[in-house]
C-alpha cells in the first residue's frame, strides 16, 4: 500500500466522519478519497465498474446532504419559495451557530413563512417537523453511503 492509498483512506473516513460533523463536507471528502487514489493509480485502479459504483453513491450522498432539507420541506407541504429559503437559511445558520443553526434555520425558516402565508400554527409547526426531520434523516443516510464508500473502496482495492 502506498502513499496515496493511505491519503485516499484518510479522506474516506473523514468522509464518514464529516458525514455526522456539519462543516465537513463529508460525501465530497469521500468522493475525492475515491478520485486520488484512482489518479495516482494513473487511472487504472479501481475499474471502471468499481469507479462508477462508488462514485454514484457519493454523488447520491451529496444530493442527500444537499437537498434533504428542502424536499422534505416540499413533501411536507411548504412551497418551493420556503423550502429554497429554508435551506438558505440552514446553510447560512449553520456557519453562524452550528448544527443547531441548521436546524433552526430550517425550521425556524418553514414554520415563519409558512404562518405569515397562512395563519395557521398548527399546519405551520407540522411542515416545520417535515422539513426538521428531513435534515436529520439526511445525517444517517449519508453516514449510510459514505460508510458503503470506505468498505467498497477497501474491498474494490484491498481484495
Amino acid at each position: 500500500m502506498d502513499l496515496f492509498f493511505w491519503v485516499a483512506l484518510v479522506l474516506l473516513v473523514l468522509g464518514v466522519v464529516g458525514s455526522v460533523l456539519p462543516l465537513l463536507p463529508g460525501a465530497v471528502l469521500s468522493v475525492g478519497g475515491v478520485l486520488v487514489y484512482w489518479w495516482s493509480t494513473g487511472f487504472t485502479d479501481p475499474g471502471l465498474l468499481g469507479l462508477f459504483s462508488l462514485l454514484l453513491v457519493g454523488f447520491v450522498a451529496i444530493a442527500t446532504d444537499y437537498g434533504a432539507g428542502v424536499i422534505a420541506a416540499r413533501v411536507g407541504g411548504a412551497s418551493s419559495r420556503t423550502a429554497l429559503i429554508a435551506g438558505v437559511a440552514g446553510f447560512v445558520l449553520l456557519f453562524v451557530l452550528g448544527p443547531l443553526g441548521m436546524f433552526i434555520g430550517v425550521a425556524g425558516t418553514v414554520f415563519v413563512i409558512e404562518y405569515l402565508e397562512h395563519e395557521d400554527a398548527e399546519e405551520s409547526g407540522r411542515r416545520a417537523l417535515y422539513a426538521t426531520v428531513g435534515v436529520l434523516a439526511s445525517s444517517v443516510v449519508q453516514v449510510l453511503l459514505t460508510l458503503s464508500m470506505l468498505v467498497g473502496f477497501v474491498v474494490v482495492v484491498v481484495l
